[in-house]
This record gives structure tokens, C-alpha cells and sequence, in this order.
């Protein structure tokens, strides 16, 4: 089963995006310089990527599930 993560990179949007096993440099670094997640739900890293930068109610993966079950998901 594959995991929900969110792959960040300098000057470009965060994406979220699939993967089988835990991200490592070796298997994401030519494409993201960090990475997010697990997520439990699409919903979550919707929110995260859209409204969890510079929010202090944001700061982790549990708190944006919470908040993406909370106010729903962001499109």
C-alpha cells in the first residue's frame, strides 16, 4: 500500500505524491529537497500544502488531518 507524502523544492509549489516506501535521498533527492508525511488522507495534504505554511495551527501531519476533517478538504 502506498503512502501520501508531500515533496517540497525550492520555487516550486509542494507536490503531493505516492510512494510504496518511506522517501529517502536516495530514492527522492534528484526530485524534492524535503519531504512531508506520512499522511493518513489526501484531505490532510491538501491542507497541509495549502494552508500550512507559516500557520502555527498547522505544524505537524496530525494537526492538518484534524484540520482537514475539521473545515474540509481544499481543492
Amino acid at each position: 500500500m502506498s503512502r501520501i507524502y508531500i515533496g517540497h523544492k525550492a520555487g516550486v509549489k509542494p507536490e503531493i505524491f505516492r510512494a510504496p516506501e518511506t522517501p529517502t535521498f536516495t530514492t527522492h533527492g534528484d526530485k524534492y529537497n524535503g519531504v512531508t508525511g506520512p499522511f493518513r488522507t489526501k484531505a490532510g495534504a491538501l491542507f497541509m500544502r495549502d494552508h500550512g505554511q507559516g500557520n502555527p495551527h498547522c505544524r505537524c501531519v496530525r494537526d492538518a488531518e484534524r484540520l482537514a476533517k475539521k473545515y474540509g478538504q481544499s481543492k
